[in-house]
């Protein structure tokens, strides 16, 4: 096990330039990039044919520590910058993190339609119900009655679930872990880089400094062993009332199907046209040359 993780950080880190990372002790970001490393080390992807986006927020920095083609955008704008690097280089393996404010608030409509088009790259989306790097205001997943520094009498909106919005808006694969399962989170990223479509994973984290701290939910420790105490597996919920599943966190494969690529339909009408355009042009050329015969 170490000699994987020594091989994982001489491999996959950008170690001699980029550290010490920004983010807080105890952050979850670290374990996603953790399993996100050792999922695309065993999947045996070259690190030339793997693309990591990111948005604007505390994930945003992840593609700075890591050794791939990186690019770091504009808030809530990674999956049109992903969508574009999909549809030009269809070959490359494409991975976009964000945060829940950055991928359902200011990137909410371009999240949903990369869902509907079923745009074959992975989405990662690590959901701690607040803004962390901005000074944490509330988000579409903070909970109700919840405060923020935008909500000090307590958020008056409610959540909503982001995977569920994933499979609703028409993703083809969709899955959700916690910081706690770092095993088992890492199993979902490797699933949904190998699913074929719009792959999301969201994964239930903390923000112990921001939304911890006002909400009394305790430190890193605390909030990371809650999400042991309420997980509950794909399996298992199926059996459970709604009231028993009330305040609970489902984690597994929530849905995995077949559908047709966007990419792949691009690719195909681009194909067309241009037989479209080599059959115009040899058929214009042919009766430019009989009229002049004539």
């Amino acid at each position: 096990m170490l000699e994987r993780a020594e091989i994982i950080r001489k491999e996959y880190l950008r170690h001699d330039k980029k550290f010490p990372h920004v983010w807080c002790p105890g952050c979850g970001n670290g374990i996603v990039m953790g399993a996100l490393l050792r999922g695309i080390h065993v999947l045996n992807l070259s690190k030339d044919e793997v693309v990591l986006a990111s948005g604007i927020g505390c994930s945003g920095r992840m593609p700075t520590y890591v050794d791939f083609n990186t690019i770091h955008t504009t808030h809530g704008r990674a999956l049109t910058f992903s969508t574009g690097i999909k549809l030009a280089k269809p070959e490359l393996t494409v991975i976009t993190v964000m945060g829940d404010g950055d991928a359902t608030a200011i990137g909410g409509n371009h999240f949903i339609h990369a869902a509907r088009r079923n745009i074959d790259l992975t989405a990662i989306i690590i959901n701690n119900s607040t803004y962390g790097m901005t000074g944490g205001q509330y988000s579409p997943t903070t909970p109700f009655g919840s405060q923020s520094t935008t909500s000090i009498y307590g958020h008056v909106e409610h959540a909503f679930s982001i995977a569920e919005l994933a499979v609703t808006a028409g993703a083809s694969f969709v899955a959700r872990g916690t910081v706690y399962h770092a095993t088992h989170l890492e199993e979902m990223i490797q699933k949904a880089i190998k699913a074929k479509g719009f792959s999301v994973v969201e994964v239930i984290s903390n923000c112990h400094v921001q939304h911890g701290r006002r909400n009394k939910l305790g430190g890193a420790v605390e909030m990371i062993t809650s999400f042991k105490k309420n997980a509950v597996t794909v399996g298992k919920a199926a059996k459970m009332s709604p009231e028993e599943l009330e305040g609970k966190i489902t984690i597994g494969v929530l849905t995995n199907v077949k559908k047709p690529l966007s990419t792949e339909q691009y690719q195909r009408v681009i194909a067309e046209a241009r037989q479209n355009v080599e059959k115009n042009a040899s058929e214009k050329e042919k009766n430019g040359i009989k009229r002049y015969e004539e």
